[in-house]
């Protein structure tokens, strides 16, 4: 499916002055739903104007691949991840220009097909250990299905990426909790609260800020007492990078924003997007029932391998389509460097400019039924003539997720794993409410009751 896109030189559209209250109320409860309604109502280019602040919001695939590739160098960084810098540093999240593309060039040898596939076997096994833990809960209490994929993905990252075990540090999914709440208010109040104030978010702030250093930090000086020889993981990179600055106190604080910005990326988004796969297969049934069949008939009685990436075909389909309608990465914020000209609509220098995966991937123009879970419409033949940017869970252009293949495989092996063995189902009466903060998650919890397959 295209669409014609109509070249103006103008301010794009957007909701009168007088919506700015509404907005705001918005902004604070329901942000998917500003962004929504805004491109329903106004179109692929929508300016929204809030108080002081106004944001471009532009919602065609030419646009976002404008901003996000094209022209990127002019945009950086926006909303919400500028705010993080006050618990994440100036770590690959939120880093620009030539530190940015040293911490890439750092980090990235990690992620590489090759290594990754030598790390199947581990998340196979941290997969099995799940479904060893859910079984422990058959006929029982409810479980919390999104702090078991919490652990399951710090105990991944932590086996795969940094060889520790993050087990030992059980209040790390809380703190970044924490420093995403506290980002994001920051964001919404445009910095107009103190930071000084002695609010209690800003004291669980604080609180899970300083955890985090904590574990860096003691992750990193356990490493350089106790080298690996040959090791290639990233705490021995980034100590290696660290080596070769010439201030050994900057050094030691761009390792350990690194590793904070890591340990976040690496288990969040991942966390995320299998607590609405199993919420979502509650809901669709007949799923479930086509990847169990599909798990029994590649795996049989065994562990998946990392050739059974390519056999679990519909596995894979599932999780694309979860990303598809819950992206993990919901926002791409940039703030333009300059001023500039997209798809023919004006954006001053210094504008918020936004790119928003949720509402790329429910644009009509491109899906067929968008809010409908149909993980068939990403078998190949379903997919030829959709533009490559209608589609972007993880990004796009250079900052394109670095640990997408990681992330890829974590989520197959994990969804093929537990639906071989079990069936999750939702505590009846529960609503999964969706949360956007810097992820798009589920708020507070899953509560599901675990079933023999």
């Amino acid at each position: 499916m295209t669409t014609k896109l109509v070249v103006r030189r103008e301010v794009p559209p957007g909701p009168p002055r007088r919506a700015t209250l509404n907005l705001l109320r918005m902004l604070f409860t329901d942000r998917l739903e500003l962004m929504s309604s805004a491109a329903e109502r106004h179109g692929d280019a929508v300016r929204i104007a809030i108080g002081p602040k106004a944001m471009y919001l532009f919602n065609h695939p030419d646009y976002a691949k404008y901003v996000l590739a094209d022209n990127s160098a002019n945009y950086h960084k926006g909303i919400g991840l500028a705010e993080s810098r006050r618990a994440l540093g100036d770590g690959l999240l939120t880093s620009e220009g030539d530190l940015w593309r040293k911490q890439r060039k750092t980090i990235q040898p990690v992620f590489q097909h090759k290594r990754i596939a030598r790390q199947a076997d581990i998340v196979a096994d941290e997969a099995g250990k799940l479904v060893a833990r859910l079984r422990a809960h058959e006929h029982g209490e409810p479980v919390d299905v999104l702090q078991e994929m919490t652990q399951l993905t710090l105990g991944v990252l932590g086996r795969t990426l940094l060889d520790t075990d993050l087990g030992r540090f059980d209040a790390v999914g809380h703190s970044f909790e924490a420093v995403q709440n506290q980002a994001m208010f920051e964001a919404v109040t445009m910095n107009l609260v103190p930071s000084w104030l002695p609010l209690a978010k800003q004291r669980r702030f604080r609180a899970a800020r300083d955890n985090l250093r904590g574990v860096a930090d003691r992750l990193l000086a356990e490493r350089r007492r106790s080298p690996v020889p040959g090791a290639d993981d990233v705490l021995t990179r980034l100590i290696a990078s660290a080596a070769e600055d010439d201030d050994p106190l900057t050094a030691g604080q761009r390792a350990r924003d690194e590793l904070i910005t890591l340990l976040l990326a690496g288990h969040e988004t991942t966390a995320s997007t299998l607590g609405w796969a199993f919420a979502l297969l509650d809901r669709h049934p007949e799923v479930w029932e086509r990847l169990h069949a599909e798990a029994v008939e590649v795996l049989g009685d065994r562990p998946p391998v990392y050739a059974d990436l390519h056999r679990l075909t519909y596995t894979a389909a599932v999780v694309e389509e979860v990303m598809r309608l819950y992206p993990p990465v919901w926002l791409l914020p940039r703030i333009a460097q300059e001023a500039d000209v997209v798809g023919g609509y004006a954006v001053p220098a210094g504008a918020d400019v936004i790119v928003s995966p949720y509402t790329l991937h429910r644009h009509p123009a491109f899906w067929d039924a968008p809010s409908k879970f149909d993980p068939d419409r990403f078998d190949p033949a379903n997919t030829t003539d959709r533009p490559r940017y209608a589609y972007i869970p993880f990004g796009a252009g250079p900052r394109f997720c670095v640990g997408n293949s990681l992330g890829m495989l974590e989520a197959v092996f994990v969804i093929a794993s537990v639906t071989r063995a079990l069936k999750l189902v939702k505590t009846p009466g529960y609503r999964v409410v969706p949360e956007a903060m810097l992820s798009l998650r589920i708020r507070d919890r899953l509560p599901m009751s675990v079933r023999r397959a």
